[in-house]
């Protein structure tokens, strides 16, 4: 495919809820148009960043990941998003890329944030995900990974870098600056998708779900819960790389 439609779904969250959220998000899937090729949710989309995960019943990371499954069936699109997840007597901030034919691939968060304790309670991943669809080729990461250009750099050929989030109203001006700055540095589309609201402690996130295209610039913006839609475009993402070859110049590094 030559493009690809986007949606973008900047929500409240119930906390520690996973019924709830489930059944939220599905209401909004269903009034997504027919033409939209994935669906991208916020970090921990079913329970907001809890850091007490013994919260969660150790059924509902397989329960969520049949339903995003579900969801890409019936709706004919990708989803994507976190969540709690345990296995073999660990946790994991796992991100889910199912597609409509039931495929699915995982990213476990590498990047635990050490302020809120996540790294406490959370087990760290090891690998990036590459995931090609509909003719893209995606990397998708969670919330603190924006921080950390080394992990995300296009040493792969990437079109398009994903971050998922939980990311607070008091550092949104890094969410930002950072956002733009992986589009540019990679050149690749940078999408990221947070979410709005309190949470059950009483944090306050304000949106700025955005969209950046290869040079920077900005095609979708929002601080209000509402479901954003960007087209992108492989043409675009050839034409300036052929054009201003900055990617052959990017340093050889190897990640210990």
């Amino acid at each position: 495919m030559d493009s690809l439609k986007i949606a973008l779904i900047q929500s409240p969250l119930v906390w520690e809820d996973p019924d709830a959220n489930r059944n939220a998000f599905e209401t909004k899937i269903k009034t997504i148009p027919d033409d939209v090729d994935m669906v991208i949710l916020p970090e921990m989309f079913t329970t907001g960043f809890t850091m007490s995960p013994d919260h969660i019943d150790s059924s509902e990371g397989l329960r969520t990941l049949e339903w995003m499954q579900s969801m890409a069936r019936k709706h004919q699109t990708a989803v994507v998003g976190s969540v709690v997840f345990q296995e073999e007597g660990k946790n994991y901030n796992r991100l889910y890329f199912a597609k409509p034919d039931g495929e699915f691939a995982e990213y476990d968060k590498r990047h635990t944030f050490t302020l809120a304790g996540e790294h406490e309670k959370y087990e760290a991943g090891s690998h990036r995900l590459m995931i090609d669809y509909k003719g893209f080729r995606f990397c998708p990461m969670i919330c603190y990974d924006l921080r950390f250009p080394v992990w995300s750099r296009n040493t792969e050929d990437y079109d398009v870098l994903i971050y998922v989030a939980n990311w607070p109203k008091p550092r949104i001006a890094a969410w930002d600056a950072l956002l733009k700055a992986r589009a540019i540095e990679n050149m690749a589309y940078c999408i990221g998708v947070n979410r709005v609201g309190l949470d059950g402690l009483g944090y306050e996130y304000v949106g700025h779900s955005a969209a950046y295209d290869v040079l920077g610039e900005q095609l979708a913006f929002s601080t209000e819960e509402e479901i954003l839609y960007v087209t992108l475009d492989k043409e675009h993402i050839q034409k300036n790389r052929d054009k201003l070859r900055f990617l052959d110049d990017r340093d050889g590094f190897t990640l210990l």
